[in-house]
């Protein structure tokens, strides 16, 4: 009962979408619409998957000089895993408010601000804890130190001279360095003292009563016009009977009725708090045995999936496990990924996985080797948790590129190829690129054929004649040139334009080049025809 009642102040999850992380936000109004329905005005937080990638170099840049100048290493002593997943726990406050349905809270969290003398190890411990440090502005895109920060280091404390030796002068001018505003061995006597402290004390009220700003403040000045027997001072003119008989009659007036109702129903709409029950309805990516997907492992299509059987690879994306009650699929549906129930909710919780991404591995290994399943199977992860890539300095994808390979092949697969044709059947292979081949009959084949023709070499292909003898046969055989009509022009056809035209080479077009005929040979033709 408790754990379902949320109050005005809760941090609370939020699920906005089925497949995305939960939002995380703080409860500052609880208000009832007219349709019966109860929504919250809430601050948001961010994670850091939801802010640019420059601004998160800033923010690890702040936590860098944090680091250094409280001369402590915050993370020194955290594995890969932890310092992983203590990016999940870091958020980022805003000052925007929205309003959303009350039924799409999911729980309760709790957020903090960063604690600099706790150790980090105290936030990944506890379940759905965050802390946050800087202000979060989406409107301009920046990030600003929150008020709360504690303001330890050389910038903020004052450097501890060292001890003088026995006899040894201090050189330094003490009127620059402070002010005296007290001698224990003053003349004064204690009942001066005690007069001076008086009279400062009466000073500062009377100061504090002229000050208009900050009487208002004072409930108790509003309250004291609530006793009766002041409240006649008020109106000296008019008798206590008639004070009374008016203050009833304003009662029965329609402009008092409007008024109480008015403030009864803002005082319904203001709720405290609200009763949310759990919610129990199945997620859309929950995969079931009825639709199909079960028979994918890790984006491998028809392939059945047998929970006994461990070597048909990692079923989950984040843990890798291959046993769970229920399965999630995650990212984009091409990629047919799933995730175990376990990692599941620290998805919609934490906004992440819980082991690191390939390009985090990169930072802490230089030199993976591609044998790791890991490898090829992180590829893709950036893009299925829809956040980019922030290892790294650069705004740039930190996924480095595959090195460049070509397939030799041995001289005795060339060989084969030949001599095993009618067993190989490279077309037909071709066309059938998942059937196996037999290499086994191939291999034997070979062994059986290369000692029958070790003595006799096989023929080659037929290979294309040097450009000089196919000159020298041109030379010896020309064609022969079809013989052209020429027609002769007679006194009763009119001449043509193209038998009139003389080839001009020299003219050229305005932008220095060649016409259409000059390109297509029209001019040698028509020196042809009109010859």
């Amino acid at each position: 009962m408790a754990a379902n009642m949320y109050r005005v102040g809760d941090y609370v999850y939020f699920e906005n979408s089925s497949s995305n992380p939960y939002l995380i936000r703080r409860i500052e109004e609880l208000n009832k619409t007219a349709t019966g329905n109860v929504e919250a005005k809430v601050v948001c937080f961010y994670r850091r998957r939801d802010i640019s990638n420059t601004l998160i170099m800033l923010a690890d840049k702040h936590a860098k000089e944090i680091e250094e100048e409280s001369e402590t290493t915050i993370e020194a002593d955290l594995t890969d895993k932890q310092k992983h997943q203590l990016k999940h726990r870091e958020l980022f406050l805003s000052r925007q408010y929205e309003s959303l349905p009350a039924t799409h809270i999911r729980g309760k969290c709790s957020v903090a601000l960063l604690n600099e003398t706790e150790s980090v190890l105290s936030y990944l411990d506890k379940e759905d804890t965050f802390f946050y440090s800087l202000v979060y502005d989406p409107s301009v895109k920046t990030l600003l130190a929150d008020k709360g920060e504690i303001r330890v280091g050389p910038r903020y404390q004052a450097d501890i001279p060292e001890m003088l030796l026995e006899g040894e002068s201090d050189e330094r001018e003490q009127s620059k360095l402070e002010v005296k505003v007290w001698d224990p061995n003053s003349p004064l006597t204690d009942r001066q003292i005690d007069q001076f402290l008086v009279v400062a004390r009466a000073v500062g009220t009377f100061a504090r009563a002229l000050d208009c700003s900050s009487s208002v403040r004072q409930p108790s000045l509003h309250m004291s016009a609530a006793a009766a027997s002041r409240d006649i001072t008020l109106l000296p003119w008019k008798s206590l009977t008639s004070i009374i008989e008016y203050y009833y009659m304003w009662k029965t007036t329609d402009r008092y009725v409007q008024q109480k109702r008015l403030k009864a129903a803002e005082a319904e709409s203001k709720l405290k708090q609200v009763y949310i029950p759990t919610y129990s309805k199945p997620n859309p990516n929950q995969i079931s045995a009825s639709n199909g997907k079960p028979g994918a492992v890790n984006g491998a299509v028809g392939t059945t999936f047998q929970p006994q059987n461990p070597l048909l690879g990692r079923a989950c994306e984040s843990c890798y496990a291959t046993q769970s009650h229920q399965w999630y699929s995650w990212g984009p549906p091409n990629m047919q990924c799933r995730l175990c129930a376990t990692c599941w909710l620290y998805w919609k919780k934490y906004g992440g996985l819980k082991m690191p991404s390939q390009s985090e591995e990169e930072k802490l290994s230089p030199s993976p080797t591609t044998e790791d399943p890991r490898v090829r199977s992180h590829m893709s992860r950036q893009a299925m948790q829809g956040m980019p890539v922030r290892n790294t300095g650069s705004p740039k994808s930190a996924v480095k590129t595959r090195q460049a390979f070509f397939l030799h092949t041995t001289y005795f697969t060339k060989f084969a190829r030949q001599v095993c044709k009618n067993t190989l059947r490279l077309r037909q292979a071709a066309r059938r690129p998942f059937v196996p081949i037999n290499y086994a009959a191939i291999r034997a084949e070979y062994a059986d054929r290369h000692a029958e023709l070790s003595g006799s070499p096989l023929k080659s292909k037929s290979t294309r004649k040097p450009l000089a003898c196919i000159i020298g046969y041109l030379e010896i055989h020309p064609s022969k040139k079809p013989n052209v009509i020429r027609s002769t022009p007679s006194l009763q056809t009119p001449t043509t334009k193209r038998m009139l035209t003389t080839p001009n080479h020299t003219s050229l077009s305005i932008l220095g080049k060649r016409n259409y005929s000059h390109h297509n040979g029209l001019d040698e033709l028509t020196c042809c025809v009109s010859d």
